[in-house]
């Protein structure tokens, strides 16, 4: 989701008693498993008891896309759907000078036209194995935490490669409730995936920023793409069937998606680490970049179309976490959270064998953090790679890397090298989209910049990395004389393992075994004392809560497919009640109040065909289901499994759902499944793809 938050958190702070408790969970609240769906809760509040063949429907009609989104399967020929902007990564990559898919649409009129995307990824969900004993038998008791995440590692890596060997299907042990259970998914992996149709980005992104995270909102967030196996459209047996009315208001509906990251589980020094030291580190380095591509896209239009990806990503993240941060800052919510830690703390302590179990916990997170706040700068700057701010580099990382883990058995080996997750990693090493040298030595030479500022110039690394010269015309040096953006190079080195890496001459490829050592260093500390200590402090923490309130509970999101529910539903804003939904009549009136100035300038097709479209048509629509970035995509259906919507946003009300959920005030916005057939019929000439939808 567009996580477009702004300054001022309002009333949603003052509707915490509406969130996630340490209970059960309150009203449409909940990113639930597939294999723990809330049936009770549907049962009671909405009458409602979804089969096991409604679900498995839904699941396998839902897709995972490796840019950070969600979207459906919406026919039998593998077409799916997602927004334009989860759809934008491919887009930019498809468009050169001259050719902007990104800004100006694209609608392929025959298969033939369809285009081949560089290296999208898109994953659906099959099956779900409950391997917790498993992975927790290998560890131990006495082992110490860097003993113990040697064995959960080689643990995972094991499992994950055998049930790929087995199925072969791609193969991931997910960690939930933060290390309370694990999970092993099993994906259908596709690699062929090609671009089909796109609006123009001035109606996908109608309003720009004075819009994002606002209701009402006049969107049509939609793109979508083709599925291709052995060369042909893929067939598929679970697809989406296709509501031209949609919802109605109070109607039930249902949100199947992949929501990235929540920290509702948090213990309240978790949260407080989180606002003294990760988010203002993030802001400082996401505002710094948006004003760098902001100065870099200002100097020509064609400066502007290369950045124009990274700027909004930027520009979105900025929004996102300042909501976030303001959220952390309110102390209401951080007040409740203080309760609800000290209610759960007072139940497991009235409980003596809980609390000889599980009673530690809270003081083993804090010491985790403490170890983590001494390398937290050296872990992002190397590690993470904030000083290296570079495609380039971390194509050289990534090779550095791949030969030397590939040279060790598949349990020992970093979790992105483990054999289950190589082809997928190749896939996106061997991308042939471009990479435009100017973009990256601005990059490179304002990250190059940080790395002295936070380290100081006279740091030995620093002196290493910038080898005698200044980050500019260092970040110039190693992007001109690398060669690393010919795909066949890469293929040669990594073809040549460590031999070829150690022999090669190519400067990032040097840089990135300089830092290595370095940043595999400050890796090994934060996993041995900080995700190993956490994990295990957190694994109480879980097994507490599930003696106390039972397992009807959902854990934290991890990009994951997740089953959410909520009622089409308007909210009251001060005085003002806000409908349920927008009209498409309504977007013309709005950007007329703005004398369809940017970015409420609406594209020519759709000021030239005005006159075709049934205005009442409804556009966009709010509802209270418990969504979070990554559910960006999502189909929404009705009870009837049909697909009624596609999230794309959320209001300003819904920012805490990073930490809290209420439904008060806070929304999930969709595009409305008739506005787009209305669209792709009457403006783009699409009836082709309009009669395929559902199909």
């Amino acid at each position: 989701m567009k996580r477009f938050a702004f300054p001022v958190l309002v009333a949603c702070v003052l509707l915490i008693g509406q969130a996630a408790h340490v209970g059960r969970s309150a009203a449409d609240e909940g990113m639930w498993l597939f294999n723990g769906p809330p049936k009770r809760i549907l049962k009671e509040k909405y009458g409602f008891e979804p089969t096991a063949e409604w679900l498995e429907h839904l699941q396998k009609s839902s897709v995972r896309f490796n840019s950070g989104g969600s979207g459906s399967f919406v026919s039998s020929e593998g077409l799916v759907m997602t927004n334009h902007h989860v759809g934008a990564d491919s887009l930019q990559k498809l468009s050169s000078a001259g050719r902007d898919y990104l800004r100006g649409g694209f609608h392929a009129k025959t298969r033939q036209e369809e285009l081949k995307c560089p290296d999208l990824e898109l994953n659906v969900l099959l099956g779900i194995e409950d391997v917790t004993d498993r992975v927790n038998a290998a560890v131990k008791p006495g082992m110490s935490p860097a003993e113990a995440f040697r064995a959960r590692l080689a643990a995972m890596n094991t499992i994950e490669q055998e049930s790929a060997q087995k199925t072969g299907l791609r193969s991931d042990v997910i960690t939930l409730y933060q290390g309370g259970q694990y999970h092993l998914y099993r994906f259908k992996k596709y690699t062929d995936i090609r671009l089909v149709f796109a609006p123009e980005q001035a109606i996908a992104f109608f309003g720009g920023d004075p819009d994002n995270f606002e209701f009402p909102r006049y969107d049509l967030d939609v793109c979508f793409f083709r599925v291709y196996e052995d060369g042909r459209p893929a067939k598929v047996p679970h697809f989406l069937r296709w509501s031209r009315r949609g919802p109605a208001e109070g109607e039930l509906v249902f949100v199947s998606g992949h929501p990235g990251r929540t920290d509702r589980l948090n213990t309240v020094a978790h949260l407080e680490f989180l606002r003294d030291v990760v988010f203002p580190s993030v802001l400082g380095r996401i505002m710094r970049r948006e004003v760098l591509l902001r100065t870099f896209s200002e100097r020509n239009p064609e400066n502007a179309r290369r950045a124009q990806d990274d700027l909004f990503t930027y520009q979105n993240s900025r929004k996102a976490r300042l909501g976030m941060f303001a959220g952390l800052l309110d102390p209401v919510l951080m007040n409740q959270k203080r309760s609800e830690e000290s209610r759960l703390r007072a139940a497991v302590a009235a409980r003596p064998e809980l609390a000889r179990e599980c009673g530690s916990a809270w003081d083993e997170v804090r010491a985790a953090l403490a170890a983590w706040r001494n390398i937290y700068r050296d872990h992002v700057l190397l590690e993470a790679g904030a000083a290296f701010h570079s495609e380039l580099f971390f194509i050289a990382r990534t090779l550095v890397r791949l030969a030397d883990e590939t040279a060790k058995p598949n349990a020992e080996r970093l979790r992105e090298f483990r054999e289950s997750n190589l082809d997928s990693l190749r896939h996106a090493l061997f991308s042939p989209a471009p990479i435009y040298d100017d973009l990256e030595i601005v990059k490179l030479a304002d990250s190059l910049t940080m790395l002295a500022e936070m380290m100081g110039a006279d740091s030995e690394l620093v002196k290493k990395v910038l080898s005698g010269q200044s980050p500019q015309r260092r970040a110039a040096e190693l992007v001109q004389r690398s060669r690393l953006r010919d795909v066949s190079q890469r293929k040669k080195l990594a073809e040549g393992k460590q031999a070829a890496i150690q022999a090669s001459d190519d400067p990032m490829i040097q840089l990135a075994r300089l830092v290595d050592e370095p940043a595999r260093r400050v890796r090994k500390i934060y996993e041995e004392k900080v995700e190993e200590p956490q994990r295990q402090a957190y694994a109480k923490i879980a097994r507490a809560r599930f003696a106390i309130f039972g397992k009807d509970q959902y854990p934290d999101a991890t990009f994951t497919l997740r089953l959410a529910f909520g009622q089409v539903k308007g909210y009251r804003e001060g005085a003002e009640q806000i409908p349920a939904w927008t009209t498409i009549g309504g977007t013309y009136r709005h950007a007329e109040t703005h004398a369809f100035k940017e970015p409420f300038a609406l594209p020519k097709t759709w000021l030239q065909r005005k006159d075709r479209l049934d205005l009442t048509t409804p556009m966009n629509f709010v509802f209270t289901a418990d969504i979070i970035g990554g559910n960006s995509g999502s189909p929404v259906v009705n009870r009837q499994g049909e697909l009624v919507g596609i999230v794309f946003d959320g209001n300003i009300h819904s920012l805490v759902w990073d930490f809290v959920y209420n439904a008060e005030q806070g929304r999930a916005i969709a595009v409305h499944s008739a506005a787009i057939q209305e669209a792709l019929r009457k403006i783009y000439d699409a009836g082709e793809l309009a009669d395929e939808l559902g199909r």
